[in-house]
């Protein structure tokens, strides 16, 4: 697909245009420091710019410089990442910052052929780093990029399509501004945030209003489109809460699984739901609890992950119980201490909800 250089430097220009005028003043734009950008642009991969404020703001107080962050113990990064989710992403920029302090001399490269070698770095984000500290011109294209081209040229090709993929990135790589690409690239991407929005978008303050092909032919609702997803399943999981004085017992979990190395209460994982008396009756809750009885602790939590639906059941269990048989991840600590380590949300919201007293 390709474009005169009128149409693509008029498309710019608007972008550019409006960015000066409308753009987010936001902490990561301030600098041209490849580390600062790239925590920002990890941290905000699927989370709302609201959202990842105050953990990119908690990572460049705790963590200054990718040395520090490549120091740092694994429990400190998951702690400062605790409630973002896909915790692999935390995990790989651990590994990443400590690539960039032996491949890279501790010198966080702005290249996008060094940067795309980064773990957990992508063609995104390698083109928002590079184009933002040293203005390289490299496209970027995310949600907010495939909505906008999707809607003003017509694209109806499944954006996560291995032919949509191609298209989109082509087309990006034609409209961005040689120029100033760093400048295009955070232009179009608020522009997606804050005017052609997923849903109610503000087309009547549009720069494309008026040569928008999907509002022209009214699927500003189906563009842009994109290959469904496999079926979620579900997962059972109960949860444990055992006391011995002021000691509460945790467990940490294992790798292969979500939610790697980070801490939560001892569980029991079902096939299909289940009540409190069919797990007091359970193969494994005998096994460590003998006759027990679990008393719930309000109603089942949901939590929805990418493909699993997590229906989780809190249970206490009586004062000093004596563990039959406990795992070697089942670990006793003071209450006092539970605030220090790394938990999923799951597990922090239950706590921060008051159900039980720290």
């Amino acid at each position: 697909m390709e474009f005169s250089t009128f149409v693509r430097m008029s498309f710019s220009a608007k972008l550019i245009g409006w960015y000066l005028d409308h753009g987010r003043e936001l902490p990561w734009r301030q600098t041209q420091d490849p580390y600062v950008i790239w925590l920002s642009e990890i941290i905000l991969q699927q989370t709302r710019v609201e959202q990842g404020m105050p953990y990119f703001q908690s990572f460049v107080t705790t963590l200054p410089t990718i040395e520090d962050f490549a120091k740092a113990e694994e429990d400190v990064i998951l702690r400062l990442w605790q409630g973002l989710g896909y915790y692999s992403r935390a995990r790989n920029m651990h590994k990443a910052a400590k690539m960039v302090m032996s491949a890279f001399e501790g010198s966080f490269p702005t290249r996008y052929e060094d940067v795309i070698q980064l773990p957990g770095v992508g063609p995104y984000t390698a083109s928002a780093i590079s184009s933002f500290s040293s203005n390289e011109a490299r496209a970027v294209v995310d949600g907010n990029v495939y909505r906008v081209l999707a809607r003003v040229f017509g694209i109806d090709t499944d954006t996560n399509s291995s032919a949509g993929k191609k298209i989109f990135q082509q087309l990006a790589d034609e409209l961005i501004d040689q120029k100033e690409p760093g400048l295009y690239n955070q232009a179009i991407m608020d522009f997606g945030a804050l005017i052609c929005k997923p849903k109610q978008p503000l087309c009547p303050t549009c720069i494309f209003e008026d040569t928008c092909v999907a509002k022209a032919t009214n699927q500003i609702d189906t563009l842009p489109k994109k290959i469904k997803s496999r079926k979620s399943r579900n997962r059972y999981f109960h949860y444990f809460i055992l006391r011995k004085g002021n000691e509460i017992m945790l467990s940490k979990r294992a790798e292969g699984d979500i939610w790697a190395n980070l801490h939560e209460f001892p569980l029991i994982e079902t096939d299909e739901p289940a009540d409190a008396e069919q797990i007091r009756l359970h193969p494994s809750f005998v096994a460590h609890f003998g006759d027990a009885h679990p008393q719930p602790i309000s109603t089942p939590i949901k939590q929805v992950l990418s493909h699993q639906n997590i229906f989780a059941q809190f249970y206490q269990m009586p004062e000093n119980l004596e563990v039959r048989s406990k795992k070697s991840s089942w670990f006793y600590t003071f209450s006092e201490n539970l605030d220090t380590l790394a938990m999923h949300k799951l597990i922090f919201s239950f706590l921060s909800r008051d159900h039980i007293a720290k």
